[in-house]
């Protein structure tokens, strides 16, 4: 639910702002100061938020002895914990509007919430089989790959000048972050059909499960 919303959010919003480019404007910039789909975006990323905190919390308390999955849970809610507080407190400026300290902790805030991610990635890769392990790694290759070409564009989104394809290079790490958290979902649902309730409550246990 988490990612369709998100997904959902973004593309409304760009149809929605006239003359915005999905091409080549950032995710950011729908929440930036003054940009008008803000009242729009912003109450939707909170609910987003919110689905994940309870996403994380499920999998910690599903986890059993399996410790990376815990790992992961803290990854998925720290990187959106970090998500809210820059939406929250630290939008970033419309282009051609000179940066301030909101730009500047945009920018770190988010860097470390990328951290997060990957840790979230790499942990949970180690919890299941060989296949969803190639896949996050796949998935890894992908967000650091169009991570580094979306960073290129960094210091052109900040001189104001054209980033044609920034706002591709990005959608595609967000959009398969996305597509991860899903598969996952998937993955932890097969498993706790699989898995007879322990003797804690009927929560599922994945230590026994093949890593």
């Amino acid at each position: 639910m988490s990612s369709l919303l998100y997904v959902a959010t973004v593309v409304l919003a760009a149809i929605r702002w006239e003359g915005y480019s999905s091409t080549s404007q950032t995710v950011s910039e729908l929440i930036a100061i003054d940009a008008p789909t803000t009242p729009l975006v912003v109450p939707l990323f909170i609910t987003y938020s919110l689905l994940v905190y309870a996403f994380g919390v499920g999998i910690w308390r599903s986890a059993g002895r399996k410790r990376a999955l815990r790992f992961a849970a803290v990854g998925l809610v720290g990187k959106e914990v970090l998500g809210l507080v820059v939406t929250l407190f630290f939008p970033m400026h419309l282009r051609g509007v000179e940066g301030t300290l909101t730009d500047t902790m945009h920018a770190i805030l988010t860097g470390v919430g990328v951290l997060f991610m990957l840790l979230a990635i790499g942990f949970a890769a180690t919890a299941f089989g060989k296949r969803f392990r190639l896949y996050s790694i796949a998935t890894i290759l992908i967000l650091l790959v169009f991570g580094i070409l979306a960073g290129l564009d960094g210091s052109r989104l900040t001189a104001n000048l054209p980033t044609p394809w920034m706002g591709v290079w990005e959608r595609i790490n967000i959009f398969g972050y996305m597509l991860w958290v899903v598969v996952l979902t998937i993955m932890l649902l097969r498993i706790q059909d699989t898995v007879a309730p322990d003797d804690s409550g009927g929560r599922s246990n994945f230590g026994s499960v093949g890593s």
